[in-house]
């Protein structure tokens, strides 16, 4: 039982992490820009995403099956940010709008919580699966160039 339960947080840590490296690397990727991908569009995200499953299949040696995963990962974490970031078109605005008036909007504030919160919960589960299974599909050679890169050791996207 004690091994069931170690492989499962093992997997869940390692899914955690992955997921992280995919979003920073495709922040990385992207213009320094203040509001970066706030008002980024379905197309424009699909370029950048692109474009990062090539830097990331170049640096595994990905097969065509897992950039295919690599993409579904991908388009899992853009519905789950802009889930996150739900109707407002400037989340900075509905920040602000907690601190504007004399008092702090508690009530607010915790509106906005459990929103997130419940779209996490709602979303995380499609995020880890497809994480997953990409990182299942990966050969164990390509796996530790995940773990190297993780620990540091990889430099995959540092410029010049």
């Amino acid at each position: 039982m004690t091994h069931f339960f170690h492989r499962h947080v093992k997997r869940t840590l390692i899914g955690v992490l992955g997921a992280t490296l995919l979003v920073g690397g495709l922040t990385a990727c992207g213009h320094r820009q203040h509001d970066y991908a706030a008002s980024m569009s379905a197309e424009q995200y699909a370029q950048r995403r692109d474009k990062m499953v090539d830097k990331v299949a170049s640096k595994l040696d990905l097969t065509e099956d897992q950039k295919k995963r690599l993409v579904t990962l991908g388009d899992k974490l853009y519905a789950q940010r802009t889930a996150l970031i739900g109707q407002t078109k400037d989340p900075r605005a509905e920040m602000k709008a907690l601190v504007a008036g004399a008092k702090f909007d508690a009530a607010r504030a915790q509106a906005l919580v459990t929103e997130k919160t419940t779209v996490l919960q709602t979303k995380s589960p499609e995020v880890i699966a497809a994480l997953a299974d990409f990182y299942d599909s990966l050969n164990p050679a390509q796996q530790q160039k995940v773990r190297d890169f993780m620990e540091g050791r990889g430099r995959w996207f540092h410029r010049g």
